[in-house]
């Protein structure tokens, strides 16, 4: 993580396009990699569970050790992809900003940013979207998390976090299905987005 050391020691401007695009896919793969394992484990776990129906108890104490054991291995693998995750995103949005660079100094963003210190920049990286978003969106999304208070920003994160949660645990108890479900959110979004506009 040799290029997000540097960026928490050094200004936005130091940092290449080409060595943060090169951050990208070495996190990427991390990703992919990571989430693979985090499959395997979960599918040895229910090996395991299955081979334990209609074991002895000792076979079944044995087997829950076992089990036991790969939550552990799962939870730290998981802890890792988040870390990765949150990583992947900052790089995401760094190579976004460094494209734009010439025209966010234009509209004053670039000073802004400059001004920062590299762990709030950070931050603020981490928790915006610039993915996908025309160059007038980025403006007004990096201008609108300068300007709210950071606290603000993670609750609202939160609020989506746990809406989804709720949305998923309603499919996984049969109280709604999975197209239900995402209809509400689709229109949860909409809702928000015009009156936003």
């Amino acid at each position: 993580m040799k290029i997000l050391e540097r960026f928490r020691k050094n200004p936005i401007e130091k940092l290449s396009l080409r060595e943060l695009q090169e951050e990208e896919i070495r996190l990427r793969n991390r990703l992919e990699r990571t989430k693979r394992e985090i499959n395997n484990i979960e599918r040895e776990k229910k090996r395991l569970f299955q081979e334990g129906v209609g074991a002895d108890v000792l076979k079944k104490k044995m087997l829950a050790q076992e089990i036991k054991s790969l939550d552990m291995e799962q939870k730290l693998k998981l802890r890792d992809f988040m870390t990765a995750q949150r990583q992947y995103t900052l790089v995401k949005n760094l190579i976004i900003v460094k494209r734009y660079e010439k025209e966010l100094r234009k509209v004053g963003i670039w000073d802004k940013l400059t001004k920062v210190e590299p762990e709030q920049l950070e931050n603020v990286l981490v928790k915006v979207n610039l993915d996908g978003k025309e160059f007038d969106e980025m403006v007004s999304s990096l201008n609108r998390v300068f300007e709210m208070e950071i606290a603000e920003f993670e609750a609202t994160e939160d609020q989506t976090e746990r809406e989804l949660m709720e949305a998923w645990a309603k499919v996984e108890s049969g109280e709604a299905d999975t197209e239900e479900v995402l209809e509400k959110i689709k229109e949860k979004e909409l809702s928000k987005e015009m009156e936003e506009f």
